[in-house]
């Protein structure tokens, strides 16, 4: 098949939201509980990283700190746009909640003015919500800090902040027609024990299994074994294994390139791949492989191009 590459300001719709909401998919394309993959859309699937944007705060452009990531606002933004799905990052605190939130560790000043980091899936959920914007306007939560990728610390600061937010919350606060794409996030080169991944997983199933009801839901992961263990755990929504593709280099070489992806993906039952856009550019064959293969191919990444013609193939 033919890879074409154009700029998303002339994928039509996608720059302006609509007057109305719009139905994020046909009914009879819905990824919703034992809705049958292979009966998808051939079609553009349009997928809202962390909502409307992730937040780049040492970014010179300003959309990149309009709104806040990961949040019920951020969530709701999107969905004025004819998007099909919004993608966001869970995580399990210490204490069972699924909860939203992208990075490892959260940063804050505390009073006496030193550094305090903490991995987040070692904070209690309240401690979680301690941090940032409170819902209890009578409350003052703990400064925010973020970490450039040059190292610097940054001030969390948004046009338009809000709370942080659980999984839960989002089932219920979020417009039912916009799909899910709940990427299941652990630590990066962390050999994690299948008990402790099964634990995770499972505290996101309850959530997912009592409130998604028939909202479309897609899990996606880099984490190998968190993949074939959520496949095995459940059968009703489609699992993806998110990918670099080889344009970064892990110690667990089923990361290291498309064909360990396609592997990956073969062996454990899953449904399709979810790869940096640089990948495939860089090895465009890979997706005759993946079309052979029965799998459905999407992708991400930071060039402002979309590849038509390769989501679910």
């Amino acid at each position: 098949m033919a890879l074409k590459a154009v700029h998303v300001s002339d994928v039509p719709s996608l720059d302006q939201p609509p007057e109305a909401p719009v139905v994020a998919l046909s009914t009879s394309s819905r990824l919703h509980k034992g809705a049958g993959w292979e009966n998808k859309a051939e079609r553009l699937v349009v997928i809202g990283h962390r909502g409307k944007g992730m937040n780049a705060l040492a970014s010179p452009d300003p959309r990149l700190r309009e709104v806040k990531e990961n949040s019920l606002r951020s969530f709701n933004e999107a969905a004025r746009f004819p998007i099909d799905f919004v993608e966001f990052d869970v995580q399990v605190t210490k204490d069972g909640c699924p909860i939203i939130f992208h990075d490892d560790l959260i940063l804050t000043e505390e009073e006496d003015g030193k550094i305090s980091e903490k991995l987040v899936t070692h904070l209690s959920l309240e401690e979680f919500r301690s941090y940032g914007p409170q819902r209890d306007h009578t409350k003052v939560g703990k400064p925010l800090l973020r970490k450039a990728k040059d190292g610097r610390l940054l001030n969390w600061a948004v046009k338009a902040d809000d709370s942080f937010c659980t999984l839960q919350e989002a089932f219920q606060g979020v417009d039912p027609c916009v799909g899910f794409n709940i990427e299941l996030k652990f630590v990066d080169d962390v050999v994690y024990q299948e008990e402790e991944l099964t634990r995770s997983l499972r505290a996101t199933l309850r959530v997912v299994y009592e409130f998604a009801d028939e909202r479309s839901i897609i899990f996606s992961t880099f984490q190998p074994d968190a993949a074939r263990l959520i496949r095995k755990l459940q059968n009703d929504y489609p699992v993806f294994f998110l990918t670099n593709g080889g344009t970064q280099i892990y110690g667990d070489a089923r990361r290291n390139s498309l064909d360990e992806g396609i592997k990956l993906c073969l062996a454990n039952g899953l449904q399709g791949l979810v790869s940096e856009v640089k990948a495939i550019f860089g090895n465009p064959t890979a997706i005759a492989r993946i079309k052979e293969s029965k799998l459905a191919l999407l992708t991400y990444g930071q060039l402002k191009y979309a590849i038509t013609g390769t989501q679910f193939l």
